[in-house]
């Protein structure tokens, strides 16, 4: 006959193995992070947009983007360079203090421009480009760029995946075309929603589509 008290403590032993089995993710080790894939696109400051659409414009948003307060909107331009022209370029708002165009690296060869590789915002010394509105056009001085691969993210987020603001990283990209891309730029700060930013070039080149994920590699 069974011991009672053996069977007991053979119980309590089986339920603590099986709930440790249930746990979902191992302590410092977060899920995937979403994917937003980018096109080219502008934004501009509340004077060229005044140039382009006509004095006290207000754009028109028809979709929310994923970073809070950035919308996606019915005003579209074009822009040219001296080889060629891009037409129905999307502006995104809210306006901003200075225009900024970001293309992708093939236009630039349409275009017949080189744009470099930087973070919103780091305009210094990048190339200007002739912008054509309904109403008007702006020659900027600067503001031309490829957008540089990036992690929109929390302070707590970077706390979660063991980086901090400006850090730069490579990324895991898992599937049949996946790889590691690496120079992916760290922005964290409090108005910020979890998101790896790509754009579309470099999203075909490892067939990454909105329901990708991506891993931070240590």
């Amino acid at each position: 006959m069974a011991n009672p008290n053996y069977e007991a403590v053979l119980k309590l032993l089986l339920e603590a193995v099986q709930s440790g089995n249930q746990t979902a993710q191992p302590a410092g080790q977060p899920d995937g992070i979403p994917v937003g894939v980018s096109n080219r696109h502008l934004h501009l400051s509340q004077a060229d947009l005044d140039t382009l659409f006509g004095a006290g414009y207000q754009l028109t948003p028809i979709k929310d983007l994923s970073q809070p307060g950035q919308f996606a909107c019915k005003e579209t331009v074009t822009i040219c360079g001296p080889k060629g022209a891009i037409e129905k370029v999307r502006v995104l708002g809210p306006v901003r203090s200075k225009t900024q165009v970001e293309i992708l690296t093939g236009d630039g060869y349409k275009l017949g421009v080189t744009a470099p590789a930087r973070l919103s915002g780091d305009l210094a010394g990048t190339p200007g480009i002739t912008i054509v509105g309904p109403k008007g056009s702006v020659q900027t001085s600067e503001g031309l760029i490829v957008a540089q691969r990036h992690i929109h993210m929390t302070p707590q987020d970077a706390a979660n995946y063991g980086v901090h603001d400006g850090q730069i990283v490579d990324i895991i990209v898992e599937g049949p075309r996946g790889g590691t891309y690496a120079n992916v730029a760290i922005r964290a700060n409090d108005a910020s929603a979890l998101e790896c930013h790509v754009d579309t070039e470099e999203a075909n080149a490892m067939s990454i589509n909105s329901l990708s994920k991506i891993k931070i590699k240590k």
